[in-house]
């Protein structure tokens, strides 16, 4: 297991490399991400004001409680809450990132598939084909990511456990997610669908989830969704090769 984990660790780090070397792939990446952020930005910003209010919501039961024990399990609602707001953040903003700057991502995708040998027989879709993929896929990640967000939220309200281990879970979840969804670019250029994607990522389970992980953690750093979205764009079309069974040798700079 922990050999695969670093496995995916070191495909991010080729999808670092890659971008890294080549600017033109930092423009077509950030403006679509730095759209989506200032979006999430300010969705998440009405949480933060609001904590307190859905903290008390949530936690009725703790009404007639004595105020120690009422605040403290406010407390740990409030960290439940934005905890879970923040897996569902990284695993939409995704998403989302990836419908607004599909024709973006597209071409960081082809750059990639080419310097490692290109793609036999690639399925020509017409952009609304994709788009609509693209919403009816992720929309079915979004919903099947809350559905693991309402467990984890519960969980946060274990004293201890709920504030160490399960964040460390929901990276974890929230690295599965970000793996399935960065690599659709790549299986629906070979015509393949989210439940190819997703019986494919479940015989390399731990690759994926060491390199959604990287994603996932670099996401919580402040602007760090921006500008390392091209380079999970690149690092997925990687990991979808590694998992497709393709050849990937060490990957020439694509030219941008």
């Amino acid at each position: 297991m922990m050999a695969q984990l670093f496995a995916g660790v070191r495909i991010f780090g080729r999808g670092l490399k890659i971008y890294g070397r080549n600017p033109g792939l930092v423009v077509l990446g950030i403006i679509p991400a730095l759209i989506t952020l200032l979006l999430f930005a300010f969705l998440f910003g009405l949480l933060l004001y609001f904590v307190d209010d859905l903290s008390a919501t949530v936690t009725w039961f703790a009404d007639d409680w004595s105020t120690g024990w009422r605040t403290a399990t406010r407390i740990a609602a409030g960290v439940g809450l934005v905890g879970v707001a923040m897996l569902l953040w990284v695993v939409s903003f995704t998403a989302i990132t990836l419908l607004i700057g599909d024709p973006f991502y597209e071409k960081i995708a082809e750059q990639v598939e080419v310097s490692l040998g290109g793609v036999p027989d690639e399925v020509d879709r017409t952009f609304w084909q994709e788009l609509s993929r693209g919403l009816r896929d992720s929309l079915r990640l979004m919903l099947i990511s809350t559905l693991f967000g309402i467990p984890l939220f519960l969980a946060g309200f274990i004293p201890i456990v709920g504030q160490t281990v399960i964040p460390v879970i929901g990276a974890l979840v929230g690295g599965w997610f970000l793996a399935v969804e960065l690599v659709g670019v790549a299986f629906s250029r070979r015509g393949l669908t989210f439940r190819d994607r997703v019986a494919k990522l479940r015989g390399h389970r731990w690759i994926a989830v060491g390199f959604g992980a990287c994603v996932f953690l670099c996401f919580l750093i402040p602007l760090g969704a921006v500008f390392v979205m091209p380079a999970a764009v690149a690092g997925g079309t990687i990991l979808a090769r590694h998992v497709l069974g393709a050849e990937a040798p060490v990957p020439a700079v694509p030219q941008g």
